[in-house]
């Protein structure tokens, strides 16, 4: 509604304006080694905007402060606890011992409202210095968590082996033996089809789209009549967990057994992908299952955009 309300808008005004940018991601939640920002999760992300600046029957060169706009987002979100950070390696890392990781690819159709302090508001754009703004938003964003746990095909042939000295390797640290290799960078292992949570916290079917909430600020400034460029950082809020599959405990064996009846390979299989390591579950309640995530935080991310826009005029 907001997208046939804007082009609606625009068809009965001067110009209106489609941007075009691309930056970097930031995810935050349950996932994470570093103490504040998950610099391991930078990621590209890409924007496309639809936006009109202008006010009826004003002249093309009249900015009012409020204003909206509708944006297609890609955004990657990624992180990986088993990778070194610098030096670090192994249990050197403080959720090496967990090792989860995740990739989702979320895809956004945001309707933003943005508050502009221009300093002048019927001058050209590229005649004044560049203008400060806030945005505030809400969307609907599709996406599904995988995870990179095999080589090749999922199965427990293929699973990797985290050993205590960060290396990955074919054969479990029990053996004493197995050569280092490395994850092949293919994202087999949708996490949406597994047991990943215990004690009902995780429902099915996943839920893959989800509502978000981008708050943020920018700056924008034209460098000719017709092309403006913006810099914006925007904050994503959502009200799920589990854009990185990951919430609040392990399952159980009972609850491996519920899920996968008499079929003892998806049991092993689902436990691997809900705990790669083996160190974060025992299959009982108790002090040696450790909390999987923590379900009073939702997940967020933040885009930093860097974007060109292009002013079409029309006429009456």
């Amino acid at each position: 509604m907001a997208f046939i309300f804007i082009v609606v808008q625009c068809q009965g005004q001067r110009s209106f304006q489609v941007g075009i940018g691309g930056g970097i991601t930031n995810y935050y939640g349950d996932l994470g080694n570093e103490p504040v920002v998950q610099w391991g999760s930078t990621q590209p992300g890409v924007s496309l905007t639809l936006r009109n600046f202008f006010g009826v029957g004003r002249g093309l060169h009249y900015y009012p402060k409020f204003s909206a706009e509708v944006r297609f987002t890609w955004n990657r979100l990624q992180y990986d606890e088993t990778k070194p950070i610098g030096s670090q390696t192994g249990y050197e890392l403080r959720n090496y011992g967990r090792g989860l990781s995740f990739r989702n690819d979320l895809f956004g159709l945001t309707a933003i409202g943005t508050y502009t302090f221009y300093q002048n508001k019927t001058a050209p754009l590229h005649e004044q210095g560049p203008a400060f703004f806030l945005m505030a938003g809400v969307g609907a964003f599709y996406g599904n968590p995988k995870a990179d746990l095999f080589r090749g095909d999922v199965g427990l042939d293929n699973k990797y082996h985290f050993w205590p000295d960060g290396t990955i390797r074919d054969s479990p640290v029990e053996s004493g033996q197995g050569s280092i290799i490395e994850k092949d960078g293919v994202y087999e292992t949708d996490l949406s089809d597994w047991l990943t949570e215990g004690n009902g916290t995780k429902n099915y079917p996943y839920k893959n789209l989800n509502i978000g909430f981008p708050v943020g600020l920018g700056f924008r400034k034209g460098i000719s009549e017709s092309v403006t460029v913006s810099l914006d950082f925007g904050y994503y809020f959502f009200i799920t967990d589990f854009l990185d599959d990951v919430s609040d405990q392990y399952p159980t064996a009972a609850e491996f057994q519920s899920k996968y009846p008499n079929d003892p390979e998806m049991q092993a299989l689902a436990l691997y992908i809900s705990d790669p390591t083996g160190k974060g579950n025992s299959g009982y309640p108790g002090p040696a299952t450790s909390p999987r995530g923590n379900p009073n935080y939702k997940d967020t991310y933040s885009f930093v955009n860097l974007e060109f826009a292009y002013t079409f005029k029309l006429r009456k």
